[in-house]
């Protein structure tokens, strides 16, 4: 038996963050110049290290104090970010329960936005076996110990762990950590592997 390991955000939904901004801006060009402005992606990192809602915002309002509300209110509009779900990896999911496979979830995820995925999609703590977040963790993907941590919580070796990751810098931090590990373009993509692997 093998202990196969998704990743949630564009693996299993779709994460879109400009649905966030769009009650403020006229098209998506204006809310992209926003976010390189405030450095988004690498502020929202910080977040899933554990940075909790309040010294993210205030973050943006010592550098940028003119975007302070809005960044504030991304937290409050955050699951207008994550409504689709990504359907075939859903159903491949459903697929490997039915062979007896151990299923976990690994994701970078804040700790102030997860309570919102998990009223959304209620599911995902039906389906999984146990989920590590890595703000409720202060680690990250790539980091080693995140994956480190989660063969410990599940009772695995490292080589018996299959991961799959939409960024490429985490499928190569789970294979830096022993794990067999596949790069999500796509549910097609991923069904290939997994039938290669013998583990579909």
């Amino acid at each position: 038996m093998s202990l196969i390991v998704f990743d949630i955000g564009n693996v299993l939904l779709r994460w879109e963050p400009q649905a966030a901004f769009r009650h403020a801006y006229d098209n998506d060009a204006e809310i992209e110049a926003v976010l390189a402005e405030v450095e988004f992606y690498d502020w929202n990192f910080e977040q899933d290290r554990g940075r909790p809602r309040a010294e993210a915002v205030a973050a943006i309002a010592a550098r940028w104090p003119q975007h302070a509300d809005l960044m504030d209110g991304y937290f409050d509009h955050f699951g207008l970010t994550i409504r689709e779900r990504i359907q075939g990896a859903w159903d491949i999911i459903a697929e490997l329960a039915t062979r007896d496979h151990r299923l976990w979830a690994l994701t970078n995820f804040s700790a102030d936005t997860w309570p919102e995925a998990l009223r959304l999609h209620p599911d995902l703590t039906d389906i999984f076996e146990g989920i590590v977040v890595s703000a409720h963790e202060g680690i990250v993907k790539p980091d080693r110990e995140i994956f480190d941590l989660l063969c410990e919580r599940a009772g695995a070796h490292p080589d018996q762990c299959y991961f799959t990751d939409d960024s490429a810098a985490n499928v190569a931090g789970a294979r830096a950590a022993g794990w067999q590990a596949h790069h999500f373009a796509g549910p097609e993509g991923l069904r290939a592997d997994l039938y290669d692997r013998g583990l579909l």
